[in-house]
């Protein structure tokens, strides 16, 4: 799917090696809002087998991971994932994401999120999509905010992130928000 400075795809085993390369070098950067990841799952062969997880995934309607790609140097960006895909009466996924630093904070993960929602909402047929996110992460709510997420609340030490009990404010979307 295109959007003016991006587009997005299902991940692919060819992005291995970006995805990877994403991982090696926002360590530090991605360390504070992420749990702590054993050294295996920065390694090349792990990166491909998320990928092949996500590609399953799909193929099983459980899960949908998007990478981000720059439209005109067709560079990977990031990464975006609906998980927990659960339908029935609910029609429902999470939300997450991650964008290489280099390219954060110009909107680029604003335009892309909107394109999964296309995704999910015309493709796919959910009805909604839900987000947790730090409420310190300033930057992550401000994208959900801007791609139109609203705020529903606050989920006390939701996750434990690099070692912690974190709360999450918790934000979402429905098609009758679009």
């Amino acid at each position: 799917m295109n959007g003016n400075r991006v587009y997005i795809r299902l991940m692919a085993d060819k992005d291995s090696e970006q995805l990877h390369a994403i991982r090696q070098r926002n360590f530090y950067f991605f360390k504070p809002f992420e749990p702590i990841r054993p050294d295996e799952y920065f390694t090349l062969e792990e990166q491909r087998r998320i990928i092949q997880a996500g590609i399953q995934g799909a193929e099983e309607d459980r899960n949908y991971v998007f990478g981000v790609f720059e439209k005109q140097s067709e560079s990977l960006m990031g990464r975006i994932e609906l998980s927990g895909v659960a339908r029935g009466p609910f029609q429902n996924a999470s939300l997450g994401y991650f964008m290489d630093e280099v390219h954060n904070g110009k909107g680029y993960m604003t335009e892309a999120i909107g394109l999964v929602l296309e995704y999910a909402f015309s493709e796919i047929g959910l009805h909604r999509i839900q987000a947790g996110v730090m409420p310190r992460n300033l930057a992550s709510v401000r994208v959900l905010e801007k791609a139109g997420f609203r705020h529903e609340g606050l989920a006390k030490r939701y996750l434990k992130i690099n070692g912690e009990w974190e709360d999450h404010a918790l934000y979402a979307i429905t098609t009758e928000d679009v």
